[in-house]
């Protein structure tokens, strides 16, 4: 008998389907995280797969001098190191930014889930790509973007279509957007008080609407 499918995940930016992340994490055992827990570090040996199930996680690398640099933040129906499945070091570092909730889940496990549902090898193979893209543009926008179109940048690419409205999903704090584009909070704080004040923004609590798009300088 053919293996049952779980729900199709097939848009890579978009949080697994509550079929899919339950169909999974049952091969995994469920761990609860403080907020700060290291689940991976940059260069170890892996054999686990993350699937998050609550919370949220900050995916970053640094040097031996304490610098760090944010690659992206994972939330519910997320899931970090699925680079274990080709038996490397890890690629850089996950940590927990609020406690947390995580099915963990042996690679193992993780590749006779993929070979029996041969939807979800495709959204894994197109989740790598985008975060291949993602990790390009970031270094691009680092190297050749001042701070302001690095901001704009990181709205745009974040912002979804509701109702009408360009709003930006993640609730982020000023901190959380310094750490994404490599500035101090208080040029963020700047910036964005700078395009709310131009019409450009609205920031109710921590939710952004884009109102119209900003300008490619400041």
């Amino acid at each position: 008998m053919a293996a049952s499918r779980p729900p199709s995940a097939a848009d890579p930016l978009d949080p697994l389907p509550e079929g899919t992340l339950r169909a999974i994490a049952a091969g995994g055992a469920v761990r609860a995280f403080a907020r700060n827990t290291v689940l991976i570090n940059e260069g170890d040996q892996g054999d686990s797969l993350y699937i998050i199930l609550t919370g949220k996680v900050k995916v970053y690398a640094g040097n031996a001098a304490g610098k760090e640099v944010v690659i992206d933040f994972h939330g519910p129906g997320e899931y970090v190191g699925e680079m274990s499945l080709a038996g490397a070091p890890r690629s850089a570092s996950v940590i927990t930014v609020e406690p947390s909730t995580c099915a963990v889940v042996t690679r193992a496990h993780f590749r006779e889930f993929i070979l029996a549902h041969p939807d979800f090898a495709l959204h894994l193979v197109e989740k790598l790509i985008h975060r291949a893209r993602l990790a390009t543009e970031n270094v691009k926008s680092l190297a050749l973007s001042d701070v302001y179109g690095r901001l704009v940048r990181l709205l745009l690419t974040l912002a979804r279509d509701v109702d009408g409205r360009q709003v930006v999903p993640e609730r982020l704090t000023q901190q959380e957007i310094a750490d994404r584009v490599g500035a101090s909070r208080d040029m963020i704080s700047r910036l964005m008080k700078d395009l709310v004040g131009g019409g450009y923004l609205a920031v109710e609590g921590r939710t952004i609407t884009i109102l119209r798009k900003p300008p490619p300088g400041w």
